[in-house]
């Protein structure tokens, strides 16, 4: 699989977990918990792979979205934090839901400007063949990606 459409397919699977969150009653605590641990666990790979495996790749064929990267990265720093307070959260805690709005808030605004701003560059600088081949190692790169969000890199700049 290409991998801009593997990074697409998993902010799709986490909006769509977005979506129930927030259709879920207020007093809904036992489905939000189970849904904040799903955003959780699909978040933590994502960003492993993307700074494992795909922002590296970015960079060298582009090297004018170093700017993207780095920000990227640094948006990935304040949501890996979020997560891993929203992991010993009680679903009950009258912040949880307040966090997990914020936390929506900064992955839907990171989102829009990887797929607006820089993949359709990295798109064009990579070719079809290449993104499959990232794609492929991202895809391995899933099942080394930590549990613990702040085990990702950028959680420690």
């Amino acid at each position: 699989m290409d991998g801009i459409v593997l990074l697409k397919d998993d902010h799709k699977t986490v909006e769509k977990l977005f979506k129930k969150f927030e259709k879920a009653g207020d007093d809904a605590h036992a489905e939000k918990r189970k849904i904040a641990d799903q955003v959780i666990e699909e978040l933590t790979t994502h960003t492993w792979i993307e700074e494992k495996v795909f922002y590296p790749a970015a960079r060298e064929a582009v090297p004018e979205t170093q700017d993207h990267v780095l920000e990227s990265v640094e948006e990935h720093h304040v949501v890996l934090w979020m997560l891993s307070e929203l992991k010993g959260l009680d679903a009950a805690d009258e912040r949880f839901d307040a966090k997990m709005t914020v936390l929506m808030e900064n992955v839907r605004h990171h989102v829009e400007e990887e797929e607006q701003d820089w993949f359709p560059t990295v798109r064009k600088a990579m070719g079809r063949k290449r993104l499959t081949e990232l794609g492929e190692r991202m895809e391995a790169a899933k099942k080394d990606a930590p549990e613990d969000p702040l085990a990702v890199p950028s959680a420690d700049e």
